[in-house]
């Protein structure tokens, strides 16, 4: 469904950030994207997305494919409407408005009609209850957690084919970690929609992932099957924090032996 073929990332005509990267999204699939802070991840989604421009980023390599067409140089609103959608990190929901306005506005790049707006937004409530019960709270009042289900119910109204996901744990507590990422993997499966996942949290990424991708300055230095990469050593020592001797911290792995032995 989506391939990126040896694309390059430049911010202000300077700074080369994506160098040559090359994945790829099967449809209906669940597709993982780790690394380290600053290796490229977010601006691998921007790059599908179209928001590099607001950045002073632009590609100027390489190109992009959905369903067989290419998405470089569109504007993210033709991005939306051909069927993608990002969920950024940070959730960026509308606090002033009410949960439900939140909704609403999502289904504008649809012009839904009154009765199905209203249907799709109750389909929602299905899939986050916690929500329905504050349709008329502020956004910008709901706890972390509520404010990703939004983000995350924002993009299911426009009836995306594939859902870009960057960092949804980022700042939630482990058990709604668990329940968000129980609620993603049921929307993949029942909804049929092809998800691209940027996520810290290797394990449980690994865990509901079909296929994935490891990132270091810029590029894929390993990739596989989830279930391969949750048994590689680096990929246990370095992201599970499991070694040959067991348990370890993160604080006691070095990047230069990361960078020595996959590069």
């Amino acid at each position: 469904m989506l391939k990126i073929k040896n694309i390059e990332v430049v911010y202000d005509d300077v700074i080369l950030v994506l160098r040559g990267m090359s994945i790829e999204a099967k449809k209906g699939s669940i597709t993982v994207l780790l690394g380290s802070n600053g290796a490229g991840k977010s601006t691998t989604l921007k790059a599908i997305s179209g928001l590099l421009k607001s950045e002073e980023g632009k590609i100027t390599d390489g190109d992009i494919l959905f369903e067989n067409r290419s998405l470089k140089n569109k504007n993210p609103e033709e991005i939306v409407s051909a069927g993608i959608f990002q969920v950024m990190e940070g959730r960026r929901i509308f606090g002033t408005l009410t949960t439900e306005e939140n909704l609403k506005v999502a289904g504008y790049c649809r012009k839904y009609g009154k009765k199905i707006l209203k249907g799709k937004i109750e389909k929602i409530y299905e899939y986050f209850p916690h929500l329905k019960e504050r349709r008329e709270i502020r956004a910008g009042y709901l706890s972390g957690g509520e404010q990703q289900m939004l983000a995350i119910g924002r993009a299911l109204i426009s009836e995306p084919k594939m859902i870009l996901l960057d960092e949804p744990s980022l700042g939630l507590a482990p058990l709604l970690v668990k329940e968000l990422f129980k609620i993603i993997e049921r929307i993949n499966r029942i909804d049929k929609i092809t998800i691209l996942l940027v996520e810290q949290n290797a394990d449980i990424a690994l865990s509901i992932g079909s296929y994935g991708y490891i990132m270091e300055n810029g590029k894929v230095v390993l990739e596989g099957s989830c279930a391969k990469l949750r048994e590689n050593e680096d990929v246990k020592e370095f992201y599970l924090g499991i070694s040959a001797e067991g348990k370890k911290s993160f604080k006691n792995v070095k990047h230069y032996r990361r960078r020595k032995r996959w590069l």
